[in-house]
């Protein structure tokens, strides 16, 4: 980059205000200055930082406006959600369609054979350890030879 201590123009910061106003990164807006971001911090970082500020508050100010005076649901809703707190409510409710939770031990195993049975008859393929076979940890619930 180039010596520090050249003078920056008027037209310089003032496009360097509008690019942090409009979210440019500090990097880029230190390459268009021809500087390093250490540079840039040390001679525009305050005026950077109120541009900043100002671009937030004039984006926030017409947003208001729109949820508030224009009947803009969706500015209205993102307000709420941004400055309220309002959360989406997702309730997860779980669907058993078939309960098998009343089943022994003895009697889960001999329906988990018949849906491998079931499975392979229709040319499906079973794979992954629960439904290993010699799989010391399963083995006991699975009858064999099914």
């Amino acid at each position: 980059m180039t010596d520090e201590t050249y003078p920056l123009t008027d037209d310089q910061r003032r496009m360097a205000r509008v690019m942090a106003g409009m979210g440019v990164a500090r990097r880029q807006i230190a390459k268009y200055l021809r500087m390093d971001e250490a540079a840039l911090a040390t001679r525009l970082g305050d005026d950077l930082e109120q541009a900043e500020v100002e671009a937030n508050t004039k984006v926030a100010k017409a947003l208001f406006t729109m949820a508030t005076q224009k009947n803009n649901v969706a500015a209205a809703i993102f307000w709420m959600k941004a400055r309220a707190g309002w959360r989406e409510k997702i309730e997860i409710r779980p669907v058993v369609e078939n309960d098998l939770s009343y089943l022994t031990d003895a009697e889960l195993a001999a329906e988990i054979a018949r849906i491998e049975r079931e499975i392979r008859g229709a040319g499906g393929v079973l794979e992954g350890p629960a439904l290993d076979r010699d799989d010391d940890r399963v083995a006991s619930r699975i009858p064999r030879g099914g």
